[in-house]
């Protein structure tokens, strides 16, 4: 495990002060990024197979969201999968049954926000401290490499499931084309690193269509999602460059965006 990469983590939080005070921290680091955020437990499973996080930061009751996050725990228990994230568990509640219980989960660390040195940042040094133990966790504790049970085949599906996960939480559906020419330019840019006109050429030969076509319909899709979204709303997703005249990423700054972001996390 590279230590010195940024570390992928999942929040599951249904308090949006505190999601915020999360996203918050992470703007100010470079060692943490948050892949994914969500109030649900059903959701942050599917996230948890999908987004690849090293570490869950898990709220426990869940009272405006859904579920809860002992049904999280047991449910990833019950998930067959070729390595599990360190699941920190937050919390309100004072019971120690309740510790007890999340103890039996199997929970790699048990935070009280009441405490007085509770923070986004001492859960995250927390997680940090703890790292080296994440590169994976099965029977007998030892580690495994991620990338050496990929084959290529599955490596370029979970890129793509990488992709569609980023793009579904900035509301960019599924169904428009600028989706499909976003998703695949995202991809080639990744596996290529090639300069940003290469990868829009790279879709419009597949596509038989001309580059500007591809770029201005790619365009559409970026501007769409963030004349939908309510102010702010997609802050905690993305991080990088708006332009200033119009509020809203190029096409170039997006696609570089997320190529980064997802060859971090691979």
């Amino acid at each position: 495990m590279d230590n010195d990469r940024a570390m992928r983590l999942l929040l599951i939080e249904d308090e949006a002060a505190d999601c915020l005070r999360f996203s918050e921290c992470a703007k100010r680091r470079t060692d943490i990024m948050f892949v994914g955020m969500t109030d649900s437990c059903e959701e942050g499973i599917q996230m948890v197979k999908a987004l690849l996080p090293e570490a869950v930061i898990l709220d426990l009751q869940l009272v405006k969201g859904e579920g809860s996050g002992l049904q999280f725990m047991e449910r990833l228990k019950e998930e067959t999968l070729s390595f599990y994230p360190l699941v920190v568990v937050t919390t309100s509640n004072e019971s120690e049954a309740v510790y007890r219980r999340v103890e039996e989960l199997g929970a790699d660390w048990f935070f009280r926000k009441t405490q007085r040195n509770y923070s986004p940042d001492f859960v995250i040094n927390t997680l940090l401290s703890l790292r080296k133990s994440i590169s994976a966790k099965q029977e007998g504790g030892a580690p495994i490499d991620r990338q050496a049970i990929l084959s290529p085949e599955e490596r370029e599906t979970r890129i793509y499931k990488r992709i569609d996960a980023e793009l579904d939480l900035i509301g960019i559906r599924g169904r428009l084309k600028g989706r499909i020419y976003l998703s695949e330019g995202i991809y080639f840019q990744i596996i290529s690193e090639k300069a940003f006109g290469s990868v829009i050429e790279q879709v419009a030969l597949k596509h038989k269509h001309s580059y500007g076509t591809i770029a201005k319909v790619m365009q559409t899709a970026i501007n769409n999602a963030w004349r939908d979204a309510a102010p702010g709303e997609l802050e905690p997703y993305y991080t990088a460059r708006i332009r200033a005249s119009t509020g809203v990423p190029t096409t170039s700054d997006f696609i570089h965006y997320y190529a980064d972001k997802i060859r971090r996390s691979i």
